[in-house]
């Protein structure tokens, strides 16, 4: 009886032996798979990127960005920036609905202004917009990416390459997916609405009347990709860096079957349209097809939200 015990007691003994060492290997094995996620997980979250002024690298998961003038793209990858670019009280009006609580920031982003919001990263869309400090001292502040002039000057470059700096690639490319999906419905809409009918964009501010050009903003998308005829005055004209008014004069010589006549409401330009024998006298004025707009902010400026938008505002118009 007593060796029955004894054997009894040795097997137990065993078990209990082989349970400790198969819990010891699970418990080094589960730390083991821990630290591999870790490592991976950090090799991910910390990348180095080069960019305008060198290399930076950029911070795991940031969640204070500070990208003045870059919130299009911004916004349209699902962030919200610590605070937004202005000038003065002016910012860019078609994108409050998403950042309509957002603190500014002046646009050239003053040294003491950006400490105070405490970024953890800041992008500038350009070498040139930094006005009022040195790579160097924003650096300090917080890892800052600089953005080369070519990138940002192509706006699906621009949201391509933030998906790169935030780690969201596979939403950018879904974002510009879901554009290109949004220019073939107009593109289809447009060309059995009007044809080739000829159509011109005219942005008045103040008493000064600017003919957008085939590459300008939100017209070279609907010039080049929806395929909207341009009218010979359009045809004729260079872009400029510095975007140059035309004359009331000139003006009176455009061609255009439609105009998307482009303005605050209160803009005296509108006064000034409507006393003009010149300007009363072009085919979109005669036909009574000149379409107000009277939300301009999203029309000059280049991103994704404000191109689908001007896309929305001339399907709609030219369709209903």
């Amino acid at each position: 009886m007593k060796k029955s015990i004894l054997s009894i007691i040795s097997v137990l003994f065993i078990l209990a032996l082989f349970a400790c060492s198969s819990n010891e290997e699970e418990a080094e094995e589960s730390n083991e798979s821990e630290d591999t996620n870790a490592s991976e997980e950090n090799t991910e979250e910390e990348r180095t990127l080069e960019h305008a002024s060198g290399e930076v690298t950029i911070p795991a998961n940031p969640e204070r960005i500070l990208a003045p003038y870059l919130e299009d793209s911004l916004v349209a990858l699902g962030e919200e920036p610590v605070a937004q670019w202005a000038i003065g009280e002016s910012k860019l009006d078609y994108l409050q609905d998403d950042l309509e609580d957002v603190p500014t920031i002046e646009w050239d982003l003053p040294l003491e202004e950006t400490l105070n919001q405490e970024p953890d990263l800041i992008i500038f869309n350009s070498p040139s917009s930094l006005q009022n400090g040195t790579y160097e001292e924003y650096e300090q502040i917080a890892p800052t990416y600089v953005y080369e002039d070519e990138v940002n000057s192509n706006w699906r470059d621009q949201l391509t390459q933030m998906g790169e700096i935030l780690n969201k690639q596979d939403e950018a490319e879904e974002v510009l997916s879901s554009f290109d999906d949004k220019v073939e419905e107009v593109k289809a809409n447009t060309a059995e609405a009007i044809g080739d009918e000829s159509v011109a964009f005219v942005w008045t501010l103040g008493e000064e009347f600017y003919l957008f050009e085939s590459t300008r903003y939100g017209a070279e998308v609907l010039y080049d990709e929806v395929g909207l005829t341009q009218p010979e005055l359009v045809e004729g004209l260079e872009q400029e860096e510095q975007w140059n008014p035309i004359s009331l004069e000139k003006l009176g010589e455009l061609d255009a079957e439609h105009v998307f006549l482009i303005g605050e409401e209160t803009e005296a330009g509108f006064e000034i349209l409507d006393d003009s024998s010149v300007w009363q006298s072009i085919p979109a004025v005669e036909n009574d097809q000149v379409y107000e707009m009277n939300q301009p902010s999203h029309w000059t400026i280049d991103g994704a939200i404000a191109h689908e938008m001007t896309l929305d505002a001339v399907n709609e118009a030219l369709t209903e």
